[in-house]
């Protein structure tokens, strides 16, 4: 075999892996969601987070639209089609949950009372830039709430897959779309792998078992740093 073959036969290799699913992301970062914090999850693979934090943990769920103390989607059993979240899907209440109006809500939002906010993203940067919104007729359009979220909130952890349909990197040196904000982002839950943002870019906190590191780094557009 040719060194070209070879190289070829590794990023194959590393092309085929699937890494974890959308529902073992969302339980991955749910565990990492510490007591007592106000959250806010985006649509798409961020709202299911909320399904996944352990019972015993006391985290308050806020939803744009004017939820205080979310809980998770409804079952068809006790369906109430009055009470969504931003992505228009059936919620449950939690105990002591309010409602509240849309201009508190966002009061809220950008007077910094939340702890962390969970978005999806298309692209992230090795700055904390991201870039997760489009005008697509194809996907959910424009910005919505998420450049007062990515401000507002304290911390900002996206949730994406680590490559683009085409095996393209999303974790890039720098975005190539327009951002939503910039230098906000302060984790990156994928399914290969777990990377913080600091100072010296991406840092590596946990990689999936089906992946090597040096596969990890070619699916990454930016330098992958290891903790230590």
């Amino acid at each position: 075999m040719t060194a070209t073959t070879a190289a070829a036969a590794k990023s194959q290799g590393a092309n085929n892996v699937r890494g974890w699913g959308r529902k073992e992301m969302a339980a991955r970062l749910a565990q990492d969601i510490p007591e007592g914090w106000y959250v806010n999850l985006g649509i798409g693979i961020p709202l299911a987070v909320g399904d996944y934090i352990p019972a015993d943990r006391e985290v308050v769920l806020q939803s744009e639209n004017g939820i205080v103390g979310m809980g998770p989607l409804q079952t068809r059993a006790n369906l109430d089609t009055w009470i969504v979240n931003a992505g228009k899907q059936n919620v449950t209440l939690m105990k002591g949950a309010a409602m509240v109006s849309h201009s508190d809500s966002f009061a809220m939002i950008r007077g910094g009372h939340l702890d962390l906010c969970v978005l999806g993203s298309f692209e992230v940067a090795a700055n904390g830039d991201f870039a997760n919104w489009t005008t697509s007729l194809k996907s959910v359009p424009a910005v919505g709430g998420a450049m007062d979220l990515a401000v507002g909130a304290q911390r900002i952890w996206l949730i994406m897959e680590h490559t683009a349909k085409d095996g393209k990197p999303r974790l890039l040196e720098k975005c190539t779309m327009p951002l939503t904000a910039p230098s906000v982002v302060k984790r990156v839950y994928t399914n290969l792998a777990v990377v913080d943002i600091t100072a010296r870019g991406f840092e590596l906190v946990e990689m999936n078992p089906e992946i090597t590191f040096e596969a990890l780094q070619e699916r990454t557009g930016a330098k992958l740093h290891k903790k230590g």
